[in-house]
């Protein structure tokens, strides 16, 4: 055998001839694969770092079905029984392909991350070729230099001299050795998102898919965790962390067959997507985003935060601005005099930033409700005569930023848009539209590059006529109702999905490359686009049209998985709350509040002088700690899913000079036994002087001004 050669975080091992043993290194994680030209890749091993004697010490798995680690299965050859990553139409009808190794290349890599930042790392390119049909695919994974993370993706080029159908393109597979895995996924629905489902994985198939069409993350999210020696923990023990990088409909399988693995598959949801790739064409997958943590689920949770604030997203490293934004406070009730004193409000209490939310807009249609007039962009003179240059003024003269809501992609059947441009929308062909909220919403076909230019031309127009618009809330309200593109040949329809988001993403890198400075909030219904497909152009995501503090506290628990603090909207709002009609208390509300982006989602008159205080001193006292949550380290400490009715995290500062603890009671008894939590992340050597922030008690806590130890606060937390 010969020396082992480690080279910029690349192993290479020969193990004979033609086979080697290739590892990827990201500063605490390994990725080893086995490669052998004429052959199918192999993978042997994804876990906390080894040495180059381990492994060279790794075993190929036997090749049979009881034990197969194939990366990239693809239909039709040798896998017909079994789940697969790829399957295809020849230009002939075969159904067969056959896909082997015909060469590989490890490279240092540097690119432009999607939110602009640069990022480097080690690029594993594996060329696949089918020997009977000129079919190529390339794997690739990058191993980041500076974060535990592993990226893979593929694309897939037609050498044939006529058109081939795609029926199937996941990325390359992650086997999961069987041993006591369970999966932690996130469910939900319209104002009860990232709801947390842990399950073992048994035999057969777990699915988790999106079949929404514009908002990806309104049921099943594309996020999991697989914890592999048991139930999950939240600091200890084995857990790989997959997000898959996509905006649209996506499909996860975890096939646990007859093999010795679960074979873990991710990629775009094929359902009515064949796609069909000319000659010369290449299809390129999204990408699949891994972890691996020995620190369990928050271990996990941290890396992608990391990885977010330095990659994902829009410029993570500019704290926050405390807004309020119009909506729940007076819906379409929209006139200068109100947005003036709603200005004037938030500003008395130290925010930073105004957003006037839907109902600003329409002319001959004028939006007086959720019926009418979206996509005619242009303000409503009845109800704002002094148009947008009176608020921006108003907002200069209380000391706040403004902003705007827009939803871009939709229509409104009755709007002049539609009356001139019904070609525009997505519609059945020969059908009658289906509409939507309101009973007259559609959605634009960003499959139309005029389409595209007119969604880009909403933002440019308001940024370029009023530059002081600083934040815009980028909405979007409505699924694919009904399957057809006006503007794709009838041969195509079924690329409808795919290319609306292509269409999409178009879009979003224009915008970005005109104004790289103005905060973009994604909003779709909610929380319903909060994915790492669409994230990297916007700044923030807002979680949940619930704002119901109790129920925020499951839901933003849940987001917290795999989306750090700073890019989680999170207000204050009225009770009853206009969700659920809950009854809570001021102090609560800002408490939840405060463990995200803090914000207000209320009419500001109507409180009570009282509570304009209270929240008037947590901004303050938010301001002083933004800079922990937004920018410090996540550990959760006692989940709400625990169901004994109490949820704890905190956040610590880099340097760990500053941390802070959240505690809440989910339910209130008299004479109720509250254990103590234990905190982490802090330094045990360091001594910590505690203060209650949004003390509303008469008398303060026993340890209010005392000072602890990083130990004992850790091993024994406070009463």
């Amino acid at each position: 055998m010969k020396k082992l050669l480690p080279i910029l975080g690349l192993v290479l091992c020969a193990m004979s001839a033609h086979a080697e043993k290739i590892s990827l290194n990201t500063p605490h994680n390994s990725f080893v694969v086995d490669l052998d030209k004429g052959a199918e890749p192999q993978f042997l091993y994804y876990g906390a770092s080894i040495s180059s004697a381990d492994i060279a010490n790794l075993q190929k798995i036997k090749d049979d079905n009881w034990s197969r680690s194939d990366l990239y299965p693809a239909y039709g050859a040798t896998h017909t029984m079994n789940e697969i990553c790829l399957a295809m139409r020849h230009a002939d009808g075969n159904l067969s392909t056959n896909l082997v190794i015909d060469d590989y290349k490890v490279t240092p890599h540097t690119e432009t991350a999607p939110n602009g930042a640069t990022r480097s790392g080690q690029l594993l390119t594996i060329t696949l070729k089918d020997p009977l049909y000129p079919t190529t695919v390339h794997l690739y994974y990058l191993a980041y230099n500076d974060v535990d993370m592993l990226e893979s993706w593929t694309d897939i080029t037609n050498g044939e001299k006529k058109t081939v159908t795609l029926t199937q393109f996941y990325n390359p597979v992650m086997p999961v050795r069987r041993n006591n895995v369970h999966c932690t996924h996130f469910h939900g629905s319209w104002a009860s998102e990232a709801q947390l489902v842990e399950q073992p994985l048994k035999t057969g198939l777990l699915e988790i898919k999106n079949k929404d069409g514009l908002r990806n993350a309104t049921s099943d999210r594309n996020e999991v965790m697989l914890s592999l020696d048991g139930p999950a923990r939240e600091n200890t023990g084995d857990v790989i962390g997959a997000a898959l990088c996509y905006s649209g409909n996506f499909r996860i399988t975890i096939d646990s067959d007859e093999s010795d693995y679960h074979q873990y598959f991710a990629g775009i949801n094929p359902d009515n997507s064949e796609y069909h790739l000319k000659k010369g064409e290449t299809f390129t997958t999204p990408r699949s985003a891994y972890t691996y943590s020995v620190s369990g689920t928050n271990g996990v949770s941290q890396t992608f935060h990391s990885w977010a604030r330095k990659y994902m997203l829009r410029h993570a490293d500019k704290e926050r601005m405390i807004l309020l934004n119009s909506w729940e406070g007076v819906y379409f009730d929209i006139n200068h005099e109100g947005m003036d004193q709603m200005m004037h409000d938030i500003a008395s209490m130290g925010g930073e930033l105004f957003v006037m939310d839907d109902g600003w807009f329409g002319d001959k249609y004028r939006r007086l409700t959720d019926n009418a007039a979206l996509g005619d962009w242009v303000v409503d003179t009845k109800k704002l005569p002094e148009g947008i240059e009176r608020l921006l003024a108003d907002a200069r003269k209380n000391g706040v930023k403004f902003g705007i809501w827009i939803e871009p992609e939709m229509a409104n059947t009755t709007s002049e848009l539609y009356e001139k441009h019904p070609d525009w929308i997505i519609k059945a062909p020969g059908r009658e539209p289906v509409q939507g909220r309101g009973g007259t919403q559609v959605v634009l076909d960003l499959c139309n590059p005029q389409v595209q230019d007119y969604v880009f031309s909403i933002v440019d127009n308001l940024l370029t006529k009023y530059p002081e618009i600083a934040y815009i809330k980028w909405d979007a309200n409505a699924p694919v109702m009904n399957h057809g593109s006006q503007y794709l040949p009838m041969a195509d329809q079924s690329h409808l999905y795919i290319e609306y988001h292509k269409g999409l993403i178009n879009v979003c890198e224009r915008v970005r490359a005109k104004y790289p400075d103005v905060v973009i909030q994604d909003c779709a219904s909610g929380g319903g686009r909060a994915n790492y497909g669409l994230l990297p152009y916007f700044d923030e995501f807002w979680v949940s049209d619930n704002t119901d503090a109790l129920q925020r506290i499951f839901m933003q628990w849940g987001t917290s998985y795999f989306f750090p603090a700073i890019a989680m909207a999170s207000h204050i709002s009225a009770v009853p709350n206009h969700a659920v009609y809950r009854t809570t208390s001021i102090k609560f509300r800002c408490d939840v509040a405060m463990s995200g982006r803090l914000g207000m989602e209320i009419q500001p008159k109507n409180m009570t002088d009282e509570e304009k205080a209270f929240c008037r001193q947590a901004i303050t006292d938010y301001k002083k700690i933004r800079p922990v949550i937004q920018f410090g380290d996540l550990y959760r400490l006692h989940s709400p899913y625990a169901g004994d009715f109490l949820a704890s995290e905190m956040y610590v500062s880099e340097d760990k000079e500053q941390a802070v603890f959240f505690w809440w009671k989910l339910e209130t008894y008299k004479n109720q036994h509250l254990p103590r939590i234990k905190m982490a992340g802090l330094d045990p050597d360091k001594y910590y002087t505690i203060h209650e922030l949004n003390r509303i008690d008469n008398e303060p806590l026993q340890c209010e001004g005392k000072s602890y130890s990083g130990a004992y606060l850790m091993q024994t937390g406070l009463e």
